[in-house]
């Protein structure tokens, strides 16, 4: 059984390889209906053989497949190989399961589109990627991974690449990705010196028999951190992600909402031990979590593109599972992770709905009143906005709700930011909810009487993930109904070596309770407030903004800061070394060195007259030389 469960494993990532290669050397052969249905058929392959090795994965233990050794010389060495535990079998869950509704949801929105076969090779090539990321048995293979992901995500976010905008925010999600990148590869070169190794089966055991607060394990932790804030898109590196919405909308839903940008996530709760040992680390990590999801609720509340809303909700959303994680709450923050990726991938979906049937209008000023055109929608959002607000009983309750109560354990400052954050998610959701479908129609009437209808393909999946939104709850329900925590103890051998160096906080059914009245009265009072604003009454989008909004609605103005005072710079900088260095000097140099030799070239040609009696008075002086040479 051991070994069809590693051959399984290996299968589960080469089938969407195997995807990517028929896409994309068949792309000018096969018809776009067949190439959708190979790319999505490999990816439910990878689903389905997940699934099955989910249900007969031992209790505890991991399976492994090494495929050859990748760097070996004298006492280090570093093998290809695939490894899953408990961990990676949530994350591979998640990657083929939401990547295949995607796929098929694909197939309807991107029908017609010129570059079909590429979008769904792009999409497969993401896929096995993000599958290397999560089944890595070391560093360096997970680094592969990492960044195949980022240079997916790049073709992804430039795939219209002919709109000179999409290839900017292409770009500026890359370069900003490479920052956090240099972070991890940084960690990986301090692992080594201080473990001899990069596999998780020697770093682990290792590190769990050193010191709290070790100074080394302090800056690897930070490091992987740097790492992790620049893919999950915390503070400072957040910026990349809402301009990634230039992509497809089925890009948005599986690369920024349900899978790459949880990939830091997924790094520090394989590196907890790590973590756990560097108590200053892990309350950075709780600082960054709820000041980006602060911010970033904050931002969001003001912003007009409906995909620029959900992109500026999932930074928040990425800083609730950073702050349970600075909390000490992995499974808190796993468990928030797959709910996230049940509601927030049916909001994208449904967005993508909306704008499909708008002919690609995106304003939410430019909507209204679409309910009563677009019912189907408009369920389906409303149950994606409940689920993310945290109204009981969608699965965005429950996993919040953990949440506030491991931070309430760990600091009411804590809790209460986490409230707040909790109060803007409900706000700006249904603010986004009521704009767009209730009230009446703003935008050009030729549109709305002509709207594009989503397909069966389409509708299937948004029906799937709405049912998951709705009962994801079920994975891990609260202590205080004692009816089992399922995430919690499938997660528990993978963090147990983490537990004996992590406080436990005892939870009090009382506190617990009061914690949850509390965070659903904040919401509900926010949802009011939002339908008071936006849906009871119209709303004059032409009225000038306050002053005191004005700094949430340009969003802080931080890429103008960040233009200013880094972009800016560097490229004068390059321009003028450019101009100095490579123009001056390098090609003055070399252009110097040339032409010096085809000048005396030119003289010394002379030389070579064609007389034999200047040769051999040329002969008669050399000799005459090499005589006083040697008398002297």
């Amino acid at each position: 059984m051991a070994a069809t469960q590693n051959n399984m494993l290996l299968f589960i990532v080469l089938s969407p390889l195997l995807g990517f290669l028929l896409s994309g050397l068949g792309r000018n052969i096969l018809s776009n209906k067949l190439s959708g249905m190979i790319s999505s058929a490999m990816v439910l392959i990878s689903f389905l053989l997940s699934t099955f090795l989910l249900f007969t994965f031992p209790d505890e233990g991991s399976v492994g497949y090494k495929l050859f050794t990748w760097i070996g010389f004298s006492d280090f060495n570093i093998s290809f190989g695939l490894f899953a535990d408990h961990l990676s079998m949530i994350m591979l869950m998640i990657v083929t399961g939401i990547g295949f509704l995607i796929h098929l949801y694909s197939i309807g929105y991107m029908k017609g589109d010129e570059g079909f076969n590429r979008f769904f090779a792009y999409l497969n090539l993401f896929v096995f990627f993000m599958l290397i990321l999560v089944t890595g048995s070391n560093y360096l293979v997970m680094f592969i991974g990492w960044e195949g992901v980022g240079l997916s995500s790049y073709l992804l976010i430039g795939f219209w690449f002919k709109d000179h905008a999409n290839n900017n925010a292409a770009k500026k999600a890359f370069v900003i990705n490479r920052i956090g990148d240099l972070g991890f590869l940084f960690a990986m070169f301090l692992m080594f010196f201080q473990f001899k190794s990069l596999d998780f089966s020697v770093v682990f055991p290792q590190a769990a028999q050193m010191t709290s607060g070790n100074n080394t394990l302090f800056w690897i932790s930070l490091l992987l951190l740097i790492g992790a804030t620049g893919k999950s898109a915390q503070i400072p590196l957040y910026t990349w992600l809402p301009d990634a919405m230039a992509g497809p909308t089925p890009v948005s839903a599986l690369i920024h909402a349900a899978t790459m940008v949880t990939a830091g996530v997924y790094l520090i709760c394989r590196s907890s031990i790590l973590f756990v040992l560097s108590p200053d680390v892990m309350n950075i990590v709780a600082i960054v979590g709820l000041s980006t999801a602060l911010l970033a609720g904050l931002i969001a509340v003001f912003q007009y593109d409906i995909k620029k809303v959900l992109a500026y909700s999932t930074v928040s959303q990425l800083g609730y599972m950073f702050a349970a994680l600075g909390a000490g709450a992995f499974s808190g923050a796993m468990f928030h992770l797959v709910t996230h990726a049940f509601f927030k991938a049916l909001l994208f979906l449904t967005a993508g709905v909306v704008i499909h049937a708008l002919h690609g209008e995106q304003d939410i000023r430019k909507m209204g009143g679409l309910g009563s055109k677009l019912k189907f929608a408009k369920w389906m959002f409303l149950i994606g906005t409940l689920a993310i607000s945290g109204i009981p009983p969608f699965s965005g309750f429950f996993s919040k709700d953990e949440i506030l109560a491991s931070l309430y354990a760990q600091s009411p400052v804590f809790w209460a930011m986490g409230v707040a954050g909790a109060f803007l998610t409900a706000f700006y959701m249904f603010r986004l909810y009521f704009v767009v479908f209730e009230r009446s129609y703003r935008g050009k009437p030729e549109i709305v009487n002509h709207l594009h209808h989503s397909s069966l393909n389409m509708n299937l999946p948004l029906i799937v993930l709405a049912l998951l939104s709705v009962a994801g709850g079920l994975l891990n329900l609260p202590e205080i109904m004692n009816a089992g925590s399922f995430m919690h103890d499938y997660l528990s051998p993978v963090f147990s070596r983490s537990f004996p160096h992590l406080i436990q906080h005892e939870y009090v059914f009382t506190t617990e309770l009061i914690l949850m009245v509390i965070s659903v009265g904040i919401v509900l009072i926010s949802s009011a407030f939002a339908w008071m604003r936006f849906a009871k009454r119209e709303v004059d989008f032409e009225a000038k903004t306050p002053v005191i909004f004005r700094l949430f609605e340009a969003r802080f103005w931080v890429d103008e800061i960040y233009n200013a005072l880094i972009v800016k710079p560097v490229l004068a900088m390059s321009d003028l070394l450019y101009r100095i260095v490579e123009v001056r000097l390098i090609n003055g140099t070399v252009n110097g060195i040339g032409t010096m030799v085809v000048r005396l070239g030119g003289v010394l040609r002379k030389l070579q007259n064609g007389y034999i009696e200047f040769y051999i008075f040329l002969m008669i002086i050399g000799i005459i030389a090499l005589l006083f040479a040697h008398l002297i």
